[in-house]
């Protein structure tokens, strides 16, 4: 085994609702829906109006900058739905389907495909959004060469699933995609492997493998590409998720379009967590309805740190890979700063809870505070693990200093690397939402 990367600086959140290993099939719906939203980079125009009949497959959005990029129905049916948000924006495209198990079915160019004739294929399927791009985390241009692709083959945030366990039998298809991929770059692609827990990724065939160890953020392909083959400025390279490329591996072996997933429900609130085997951009109104009752909810597609509020009969998002439910926390306690808190986390010995090593807590979307003035306190270095100074990132995006952005390191990041800058800051800054405003500049002066 080559050499393991040890993260020192990072956290892992000690919250309770970690998802048994247990799959099974979430009850069948009738409602999918497609969230413009969940790609950043594109600017999407609907193709299938509202009451538009649709086959699985068939083109739904579309980019307008580059038409080749398209967003397809994952089942057939009618469009009955167009949600929109502030300026008319489009949050949703709701297909309601009577047959929601049909498969997709194309020629498979085969073994001998090329460059041109894999993305023409991706392209032409609605798979190709599954590819991002660094810098900046937006999908993919397809006329670009990257440097290399990087595949991050566990999650280590909070609750999060075990990828191993949940890509159970994908193992050839995984194998299949890296192999495809491996002909979109004149370089390589990399693997970033769990140390501690390698599963059949090990096996994997013609790849670069870069083992890690330690807390969160050590499973975010961000940190792994930083540690093990940073970028240079110019350079750009793409990035997939597991489940994904099994996914490109399935179309090319099969010629089968197949958006099935299996994601986690999870955190405090979920009666029944556990995995389940869904389709992408299925309605979640079946395993939502299991939260406690007794207690007011928030829902979240993907984790605490990172994921987006969904209502409670929301959609699937086109990324997500869990569902988390944990406590509104919209009740507050006279003077509960003062007391003891046993049963409350802290990063630093605030509350005694620190005595209590390896506990678990039910923890909610209360923020504690609100927004205060800005100061360099070191927190956000010891959760950090990168050679980049993220304070004076943010201050240098807050008074949009392109230069110094540049200088240092906006390339290097996106929201879920300093995810946990938001979560220790005692200023309770919106540190994401301000790395994307200052992402969406450099991309506004550079693309």
């Amino acid at each position: 085994m080559s050499k393991v990367v040890k993260i020192k600086k990072g956290l892992n959140i000690p919250i309770k609702g970690v998802a048994p290993k247990d799959l099974k099939d979430m009850p069948e719906t009738s409602r999918y829906a497609i969230k413009p939203p969940d790609f950043k980079g594109l600017a999407l125009k609907l193709k299938a109006k509202q009451g538009t009949e649709v086959k699985a497959g068939d083109v739904v959005m579309f980019d307008k900058n580059n038409n080749d990029i398209v967003l397809v129905a994952p089942v057939s049916g009618t469009v009955v739905e167009v949600n929109r948000g502030e300026r008319r924006r489009i949050l949703e495209v709701v297909i309601e389907t009577t047959n929601n198990q049909e498969v997709i079915k194309h020629e498979s160019p085969g073994d001998s495909a090329g460059k041109d004739q894999i993305i023409h294929q991706l392209l032409k399927t609605g798979l190709w959004p599954y590819i991002s791009m660094r810098p900046y985390g937006i999908v993919a241009n397809p006329k670009d060469n990257p440097r290399d692709i990087f595949v991050s083959t566990f999650d280590s945030s909070p609750l999060a699933p075990d990828i191993n366990f949940a890509m159970e039998g994908m193992k050839e298809h995984f194998f299949t995609g890296v192999k495809y991929l491996s002909k979109l770059t004149s370089g390589d692609v990399h693997l970033g492997i769990d140390a501690t827990n390698k599963g059949f990724f090990e096996e994997t065939p013609g790849v670069v493998k870069n083992y890690f160890q330690g807390p969160h953020p050590a499973g975010n392909v961000g940190i792994q590409i930083h540690k093990s083959k940073p970028l240079a400025k110019g350079e750009i390279v793409w990035t997939v998720r597991p489940q994904d490329v099994a996914m490109i591996g399935k179309l090319f072996a099969t010629g089968e379009v197949d958006f099935n997933r299996v994601i986690a429900l999870t955190g405090s609130q979920a009666k029944e967590p556990g995995y389940y085997r869904t389709k992408v951009g299925a309605s979640l109104e079946s395993i939502m309805k299991t939260a406690d009752s007794q207690v007011k909810s928030r829902y979240i597609g993907g984790n605490v740190l990172t994921g987006a509020r969904i209502e409670k009969k929301g959609f699937l998002g086109f990324y997500d890979n869990m569902v988390t439910i944990i406590p509104e926390g919209d009740d507050y306690e006279f003077f509960g700063w003062a007391a003891p808190r046993l049963n409350e986390f802290s990063i630093n010995r605030t509350y005694f809870s620190w005595l209590m090593p390896g506990k678990t807590y039910e923890m909610s979307a209360n923020l504690h505070g609100e927004e205060r003035a800005f100061v360099v306190t070191g927190e956000y270095e010891k959760v950090f693990p990168m050679d980049v100074m993220p304070v004076q990132l943010l201050k240098s995006i807050m008074v949009e200093d392109v230069d110094e952005m540049e200088q240092l390191g906006i390339f290097e990041v996106i929201e879920e690397d300093m995810a946990l800058c938001e979560y220790v800051c005692t200023s309770k800054m919106e540190v994401q939402e301000i790395l994307r405003k200052g992402i969406n500049l450099m991309i506004k002066e550079t693309m």
